[in-house]
This record gives C-alpha cells, sequence and structure tokens, in this order.
C-alpha cells in the first residue's frame, strides 16, 4: 500500500490484498449503514466518514489487523465490556481480519454519531445560554460607529 494520495475510499480499498479488502469492504457496510446520511472521504490518507463535513469515524488496514480510530473515552466507556476482547489503546480500536462484529462495530458508529451530534449542537451555544439567532429573535438593526480619529505624528508623540 505505498500510494498516499487516494481520491476516494474505492480507491484506498483497491491497493489492498484480497482478504483485507473483503474484510474492509464489509466494515465499510457496516458503518456507513450505522450512521446514516455519512459522507465518504479521505482524512488523513484514511477512509473516514464524515456528517457535516466533519470527520466522525476512520477506519484503516493494517498487516496484520484493521483500526477504528477515535476510540473515545465515551465510546470506550459506553461500550467497555464488549470492547475488553480487542486492543483498545490511544484512541485506536484494532480488530483481527478473522473477525467482523458487525454489531459492535455499529455500536461504536453510532456512540460516534451521537458525540458528534452533540458536540454540534452545544457549538451554537455560548457558555450555556443560547445565543440570540438560536433563541428565536432576530436581529436589530447595527448601531452606526463613530469614526476613529486618525494617529497624527502630534497625537502620537503625545502617547
Amino acid at each position: 500500500m505505498a500510494k498516499t494520495d487516494f481520491a476516494s475510499i474505492d480507491a484506498y480499498l483497491a491497493t489492498l490484498p484480497e482478504a483485507a479488502r473483503a474484510v474492509l469492504e464489509e466494515v465499510r457496510a457496516v458503518l456507513t449503514k450505522a450512521i446514516p446520511g455519512a459522507e465518504e472521504a479521505i482524512s488523513y490518507q484514511i477512509p473516514t466518514l464524515r456528517l457535516g463535513g466533519k470527520n466522525v469515524l476512520h477506519f484503516a488496514a493494517w498487516k496484520a489487523h484493521y483500526a477504528l480510530y477515535p476510540a473515545s473515552a465515551r465510546v470506550v466507556a459506553e461500550l467497555g465490556e464488549a470492547l475488553a476482547p480487542y486492543d483498545v489503546s490511544k484512541g485506536t480500536i484494532k480488530l483481527p481480519y478473522t473477525l467482523v462484529p458487525r454489531a459492535l462495530l455499529a455500536k461504536v458508529a453510532k456512540v460516534r454519531a451521537a458525540e458528534h451530534r452533540e458536540s454540534v449542537a452545544s457549538a451554537g451555544k455560548v457558555r450555556g445560554v443560547a445565543k440570540a439567532t438560536d433563541a428565536g429573535k432576530a436581529e436589530g438593526p447595527k448601531k452606526p460607529t463613530t469614526a476613529k480619529k486618525p494617529v497624527t505624528k502630534q497625537r502620537a508623540r503625545r502617547g
């Protein structure tokens, strides 16, 4: 897998050995079904699912395993027991090519999508208070501002 400028997930998968490709195609199908409306993209040179243009979940093939990213604290907390048989570290879930735990993959995708939606919802709030436009208040006309006096040599010397 020497090429690193993939134009699509299909281009990425085409570079994989047949066995790894078959597994990642199945993983891709499970993840895209679990996140309705997700857009496929390549980000960090690996397959990525996005919602609203923001990365939600990545998956990638490696020599001895495939992996999902990120394994956020919430994913690990909510799916801890189900993730126990797998190598989970530093935001990564590593799985062997011999196994595609469809239900677990779908749960990971759904938790990440929920995290994303909550993040987007909270981004519209400032310190716990909804912005005026979000609360249905129309923005009024802007108040005129007075022009500032230009700095002259004499004004600059005074401080």
